[in-house]
């Protein structure tokens, strides 16, 4: 069972951010075996220290800039050599200082250098259905911290995540014959569930439900296949689900949520790596 907690011109990315206490950063032996790992760092089990191990520069930035994999634009390298990272993480550092420290020893150790665009893609709106959002207003009070998880949640009978305090929280599970991804929010705007559906397509969602405030909704599916697209629906149509598979993500979000999927052109902000050396400045 698997579970995901739902965080102009040259740049040189090395601003004012704060600096890891002691960093490793190197390059991976080119005959490793080893999987590909990145653990560590604020809201993980390991606040005080990040390991990421044999991967790739094009997944660290993703992290460092919190972007999703379309967002990010580079020479092909990026992809392939791998790497070593392995940095104390001052205490007190919260998610969001964290990413422009990781940006700051890319700058310093890879030589990066950046600059930031806007494209219009292929990708989808998000709408209302016709007999309107199913979507539960939450009552957590918005000064009630987040949720942060150091393991894996505990379920209730369906199969659902539980958890305390807002978040959006999704993991696999099985019921009958069939592998199911659940999620449980609490306290999420729809940005949140956009989110989570421009990841699992990885396109660009955009949220036009005209929906304000935040919710708290179950919503369970079949796991999307890489570079899977979203199924065409007629935005009456309602199909049931065979009961052996699942229901596909854009008709759980339609029958569950009752909203549903738009094809259009969306304006995406991208980062694109102009400079990066493949031999990092080491210890």
């Amino acid at each position: 069972m698997s579970w995901r907690l739902a965080l102009c011109g040259a740049i040189c990315v090395a601003g004012l951010a704060q600096s890891f206490e002691v960093d490793s950063v190197k390059s991976a032996p080119p005959d490793s075996r080893v999987r590909g790992s990145m653990r560590g760092g604020p809201g993980t089990g390991d606040p005080g220290q990040i390991t990421y191990t044999n991967v790739t520069l094009y997944n660290i930035l993703l992290r460092a800039f919190d972007i999703k994999t379309f967002q990010l634009a580079g020479p092909d390298w990026l992809q392939s050599r791998k790497y070593d990272i392995v940095a104390k993480v001052p205490p007190g550092t919260t998610k969001a200082q964290f990413g422009p420290m990781l940006q700051k020893l890319l700058a310093d150790r890879f030589h990066l250098a950046i600059h930031h665009e806007t494209k219009d893609l292929q990708g989808f709106e998000l709408l209302a259905g016709k007999s309107g959002a199913k979507l539960k207003p939450t009552a957590i009070a918005d000064s009630q911290p987040a949720v942060e998880l150091s393991g894996p949640p505990k379920t209730d009978p369906e199969g659902y995540p539980q958890f305390d305090g807002p978040g959006l929280v999704f993991m696999e599970g099985v019921r009958g014959k069939a592998v199911l991804v659940f999620v449980t929010a609490k306290a999420q705007a729809p940005s949140a569930l956009t989110d989570l559906i421009s990841r699992e397509f990885r396109l660009p969602i955009l949220d036009n439900t005209g929906l304000t405030g935040k919710f708290d909704f179950h919503l369970e599916f079949a796991p999307q296949p890489p570079g899977a697209l979203p199924a065409p629906l007629s935005p009456d149509a309602l199909p049931s689900a065979p009961d052996d598979s699942g229901a596909n993500l854009t008709t759980a979000v339609q029958q569950q949520l009752g909203l549903r999927l738009n094809p259009r052109k969306v304006p995406v902000y991208i980062v694109i790596v102009d400079r990066a050396e493949q031999v990092p400045i080491e210890n």
